[in-house]
């Protein structure tokens, strides 16, 4: 390996692949080796991302047109359904944090059933680490490859995980309402995703079976000891990016409001990238953008025995492209907060 890590982005066109360059261009210890883009290929990035042209980078190219020999590391950008092919045809030397949901999802029967198709690479599955990074750094560390958690997912898991294993709230009585802005579209045209059909408004969309629900229900089963099924439903508002998760919850054993707050003072106290507001502060969108922070807060419901807690992040840094550096910087032992450190934008 030179001494600057060489690394490639597996779709660098999209919107996660250019927060990927924004990001690792101040990286010190990365040097982007290689960008692919097929309907892209032949363009610089300054035609792609006019806001990043002035870095100098590799012209975009096709995947097959990588020499994966003269890499180290990898990116995978992809869309869903397109990525496990590819890395697994990949050297062995190189590894990879896949940000598509290829890899995770531990069950195959379960990726067959919401995505529409058998699993393209088992046998790579069974290696795959999922890389929710609060909660996994040792196995993250010690990967080949890791699969990237979703956006929804992330938001709440990091709200939702250690009340669960604390025993603080109910497994049974889980409501996640979950509003992102368009950018969790991609950044392909779509009629959809005009500014026509979504400023002005606010919709639900994939009711009742949107994929990320089962990711969801995967990792908040691990942190109960038994099998969740949660009520998720995602909304769509005319923002470029952002999430907000509002899940609702029914105290055990006792807790209060309180009790459950002070579980996640305790659980994040010492992380770099999940903080907890303070009594009667509701976190908002804009006080991640542009970030790898997530807020969350705590707040009595007014039906007793319930609570609300919410969760914020941006969805294309610590819901996607952040947390995979954060990854990429566990698996070499770097300092986590590497490239990562930039304060949310505002206004």
């Amino acid at each position: 390996m030179t001494d600057q890590l060489r690394v490639a982005i597996l779709g660098a066109s999209g919107y996660t692949g250019g927060e990927l360059v924004r990001l690792l261009s101040l990286h010190p210890q990365v040097r982007l080796t290689a960008l692919t883009a097929e309907r892209q290929a032949g363009k610089t990035l300054a035609e792609v991302f006019p806001h990043l042209g002035y870095l100098k980078l590799p012209t975009l190219v096709k995947i097959d047109e990588v020499d994966f020999s003269q890499v180290d590391f990898v990116f995978c950008a992809l869309p869903h359904g397109t990525t496990q092919q590819v890395i697994a045809a990949l050297p062995q030397h190189v590894r990879v944090v896949d940000l598509s949901a290829d890899f995770r999802l531990h069950n195959l029967a379960t990726y067959a059933e919401w995505y529409g198709h058998e699993h393209l690479a088992p046998a790579l599955q069974t290696d795959a680490v999922y890389g929710l990074t609060e909660f996994a750094r040792g196995a993250v560390g010690n990967a080949r490859l890791v699969a990237n958690p979703g956006c929804y997912p992330t938001s709440a898991q990091l709200a939702l995980v250690p009340l669960l294993e604390s025993g603080a709230i109910e497994s049974s009585d889980i409501i996640i309402d979950a509003k992102s802005g368009v950018s969790g579209a991609g950044r392909d045209a779509k009629q959809a995703n005009l500014f026509g059909e979504v400023a002005e408004g606010i919709h639900a969309y994939g009711v009742g079976a949107h994929r990320h629900a089962p990711e969801i229900e995967q990792g908040l089963s691990a942190a109960a000891g038994a099998p969740i099924i949660v009520n998720f439903t995602p909304h769509l508002m005319p923002m470029s990016r952002g999430i907000l998760s509002s899940c609702y919850v029914k105290l055990a054993n006792g807790n209060k409001p309180d009790d459950l707050r002070a579980v996640l003072d305790k659980r994040y106290e010492d992380e770099k990238f999940v903080h907890v507001a303070a009594p009667g502060v509701s976190p908002a969108t804009r006080h991640v953008r542009g970030s790898n922070h997530t807020i969350l807060g705590v707040f009595p419901d007014r039906v007793p025995g319930r609570a609300i807690v919410l969760s914020v992040l941006d969805n294309l840094v610590k819901g996607a492209a952040g947390q995979a550096v954060q990854n990429m910087n566990v698996m070499f032992g770097w300092n986590e907060a590497t490239a990562l450190e930039q304060a949310p934008l505002f206004p």
